[in-house]
């Protein structure tokens, strides 16, 4: 006899809120949320939308509407509703009560996807404050979620024996977390000037979640970064060292991506990870053409980008799987594309489709920080000196006199300086 011991995934009911006859983008973001709540582990079962030009700052989408998804909750035998943006505690109070079932908000469900997918030690301790802070003010009062510990969205992660321990404990906790998480970000920091002192290029790959970001990283520099069809599949920064032209190296970081709505919280805990985009010599910006919704996910991007002081940074537009766009309407929008964002790249990083041409654009853009040499090395340091020349820049012309090697190239400033004071000796 076998026992099946696998817990069955909870079934949700999903619920956004349609303010000012936006319609369209309301749809879109239940359609994103229902993806974000299969990806936490759940199954979605129902889904409604409310018309309020408000949210109800009781119950979101007022009492008449709530009790109308009680019974529609009750008849499908949803044990877990999800609301589509951020609830404040009395709210989920009172859902709850008139729910008769388990409330959890998006920023619930996008904490629990940062909790699964957490590898680094840094990112465990990231999501873990994340979540003291999204749950502090939900301690009081939400008996069902604080009832339910062990099991389901919103449940996981390394806060959890925390959770019905007095605010202060809690309190302690959260300073702990922020106290070893500046111990690590003086790590990163030291690694972050050993690596400026290669001085080569980097390129920062940026986008919506799901854009195609570590499968482009993959295609550029050969590596085997994790590929998955899900969002937040890459958490942990990821940087690769990859040549785009003939001489030409640059270093490559794939970051966590980009959603709609992303939690206030969360974006305070991964401040210091993303703030290291500011060190990126570009920006590339990562989108999904084939999106119903693509100036949408872009202007998302834009505006996350604007609150990390980042917005000034040149950045490089890829329009990414473009293998998606076949047929009389896919050539339309690729024309349609291709007018509106004339310096955009369009490319596959499935089918390789663009990649060289983007590779180019990599190569020009790293080529126009170089510094134009012409000096004489000598020989016991030059034939070193040259292969140098070789790995980080492009070497012009080379001679071979009494005097030393007589070298033109073009090279990243800080070779530049080490080759001049070579050359004065």
């Amino acid at each position: 006899m076998t026992f099946e011991t696998a817990v069955p995934a909870e079934r949700a009911y999903l619920v956004a809120l349609e303010t000012q006859g936006n319609a369209l983008e309301a749809e879109d973001s239940l359609d994103e949320l229902a993806t974000l709540v299969v990806a936490a582990g759940a199954s979605v079962v129902g889904r409604a939308t409310q018309h309020r030009r408000t949210p109800d700052p009781n119950t979101w989408v007022g009492k008449g509407k709530a009790e109308e998804l009680a019974v529609e909750r009750a008849r499908i035998g949803a044990d877990l509703v999800v609301f589509d943006d951020e609830l404040s505690p009395r709210q989920q109070k009172n859902l709850e009560e008139l729910l008769d079932a388990r409330v959890i908000d998006r920023s619930a469900v996008i904490l629990d996807i940062f909790a699964r997918h957490a590898r680094s030690r840094e990112g465990q301790l990231q999501v873990e404050l994340a979540q003291m802070e999204y749950r502090m003010p939900r301690l009081a009062g939400v008996g069902r979620e604080m009832s339910r510990l062990g099991g389901g969205i919103n449940t996981r992660g390394p806060g959890e024996s925390k959770l019905e321990s007095d605010r202060q404990v809690i309190r302690r906790r959260i300073q702990d977390l922020k106290e070893r998480l500046a111990t690590v970000a003086a790590q990163r920091e030291r690694s972050r000037r050993s690596r400026a002192k290669e001085g080569l290029f980097l390129a920062a790959l940026v986008g919506y979640t799901n854009a195609g970001k570590s499968t482009l990283l993959n295609a550029l520099s050969g590596a085997d970064v994790l590929v998955a069809d899900q969002p937040f599949a890459t958490l942990d920064p990821t940087t690769r060292r990859a040549e785009v032209a003939k001489g030409v190296n640059v270093l490559l970081s794939d970051t966590v991506g980009f959603v709609n709505k992303l939690p206030p919280t969360l974006v305070a805990a991964f401040r210091a990870t993303l703030e290291e985009l500011a060190d990126a010599d570009l920006l590339v910006h990562v989108a999904d053409v084939s999106h119903r919704n693509l100036h949408e996910r872009m202007r998302v991007v834009k505006d996350t980008l604007a609150s990390l002081e980042l917005a000034a940074r040149p950045q490089l537009l890829v329009l990414n799987k473009a293998d998606a766009l076949s047929g009389p309407e896919g050539d339309a929008l690729r024309e349609a594309l291709g007018a509106e964002f004339p310096r955009a790249v369009v490319v596959s990083g499935r089918t390789g489709e663009g990649i060289d041409v983007l590779r180019h654009r990599l190569g020009e853009a790293a080529r126009t920080s170089w510094t134009a040499i012409r000096l004489t090395l000598p020989y016991d340091r030059g034939g070193a000196m040259l292969q140098r020349i070789r790995e980080r820049g492009a070497l012009r012309r080379e001679e071979y006199s009494e005097r030393g090697i007589d070298v033109e190239a073009d090279v990243p400033a800080d070779l530049a300086a080490e080759l001049r004071a070579l050359a004065r000796v």
